[in-house]
């Protein structure tokens, strides 16, 4: 008599969509193709493209409207099992994550780290206000019982120069070969290329120019004695603002925290408002926070600061008031205040002010020591990846440590190596 045939499983197929203008990507396919598995790129513009063009790669050049019909046909042609790509809130990722996930493939979404400066993130169907972390304290102090001590140490350095010539080769990529993938629609509200570019490296440029004056208004700030709130700017186009805030655009953040703060932070109180280091000055948020202050009797009170040492600005501050910025998680490391307007991975009772905003003024109180260490114990031993997306050598840790995360299906949670002592 026969013996049943043992089943053979198939094949792990992973498909990588967009990522970060780097090798990252193309890396990890490699290093997942060597230990057997089928690996396809699908790119959906020039840009895509520049960064991983081989055999492995095919495009889409069909309309957003098509995208869905497509890729699900794709995804059960070619037996997907897996997903991977750069956030999940691009249009053309949204729609090919909730079909992945209605088929049962798996979901990784990537990007720079919450931890920062050697990190990247590494989780389950989304990040952000999206992601699988828990908020609740007591799963969070399970988790950090069973993982190792975080070493703080810095151990990698990236390659800001290599992440602007990426992102200028991609977007200029983008402009000077449409023709090539003619239906290709940005998934952002970014400006057009040509104009966010010109504008980001003319603020840029100002900024450095007008260092100097920017450090002694800090000085003056710190000087004056008088307590201050600082509310750090995100650039109004961010996913984080878009898609994890209830606010369609910063200008309504801005609105609310300024109106709170005229009526119920105390009389004495500055509030500090300080610029995005990466925003482009469109809109120009200086001479909007000047104006709206200006029409709410704020004059004296409220300060714009197109820099400054955010680290210093966050310990001398008497609390952090942000949509979701991840200088949240800086505020919790300087054990200051912090209160939440959006979703955000670090807006757990006990490190951030669950209350209203305007009773955060005159109630906020430092996050809770332990909780806190706990807190970033467990946020590096599941969801975040030591490692760089541009530069050598945390280039490589960064593709060898999330491909052995995809092999053995680890993305998310704590694995053998995050218990070892």
């Amino acid at each position: 008599m026969r013996s049943a045939a043992i089943p053979v499983p198939p094949v792990p197929h992973i498909v990588f969509l967009q990522g970060m203008p780097s090798s990252f990507f193309r890396r990890v396919g490699g290093c997942l193709a060597e230990h057997g598995w089928r690996v396809t790129r699908i790119n959906l513009c020039f840009g895509d493209w520049l960064f991983w063009h081989d055999p492995c790669a095919r495009s889409y050049r069909g309309s957003l409207a098509h995208w869905p019909q497509w890729i699900r046909r794709f995804f059960a042609a070619e037996r997907v099992t897996e997903l991977m790509l750069l956030g999940e809130q691009r249009h053309y990722h949204r729609e090919a994550v909730a079909i992945a996930q209605e088929l049962g493939i798996g979901v990784t979404a990537t990007d720079f780290g919450y931890l920062r400066p050697d990190w990247i993130t590494l989780e389950r169907d989304g990040l952000g206000g999206a992601s699988r972390f828990p908020r609740d304290p007591g799963k969070i102090h399970e988790i950090a019982r069973k993982a190792t001590v975080l070493d703080r140490e810095t151990r990698f350095r990236d390659s800001a120069l290599q992440m602007a010539l990426g992102d200028l080769a991609q977007n200029f990529g983008n402009l000077l070969m449409a023709p090539l993938y003619p239906r290709y629609r940005r998934s952002d509200r970014r400006p057009p290329a040509i104009p966010y570019m010109v504008a980001s490296g003319w603020r840029l440029l100002g900024n450095r120019l007008l260092r100097k004056g920017v450090q002694a208004q800090c000085g003056r700030l710190w000087a004056s004695q008088r307590p201050y709130y600082l509310f750090p700017l995100q650039l109004h186009f961010d996913f984080q603002i878009l898609a994890y805030s209830p606010y369609p655009q910063m200008e309504e953040a801005l609105e609310e925290v300024l109106v709170s703060f005229r009526n119920h932070a105390p009389a004495g109180a500055r509030l500090a408002v300080k610029e995005h280091p990466w925003d482009p000055g469109l809109p120009n948020w200086e001479r909007h926070v000047h104006r709206r202050a200006r029409a709410l009797g704020l004059e004296d009170r409220v300060w714009y600061l197109r820099g400054g040492d955010l680290d210093r600005l966050i310990a001398g501050s008497a609390g952090v008031v942000l949509v979701n910025s991840s200088s949240g998680l800086r505020a919790l490391e300087l054990q200051r205040p912090l209160k939440v307007l959006g979703s955000a991975v670090f807006d757990v009772p006990g490190l951030a002010y669950q209350g209203p905003l305007d009773h955060f003024w005159t109630g906020g109180q430092e996050p809770d020591p332990g909780l806190r260490e706990d807190f970033f114990r467990a946020l590096a031993a599941t969801v975040q990846v030591r490692g760089v997306f541009f530069q050598e050598p945390g280039l490589t840790e960064a593709v060898l440590e999330t491909c052995h995360r995809l092999r053995t299906g680890t993305v998310g949670t704590l694995t053998r190596r995050d218990t070892e002592t």
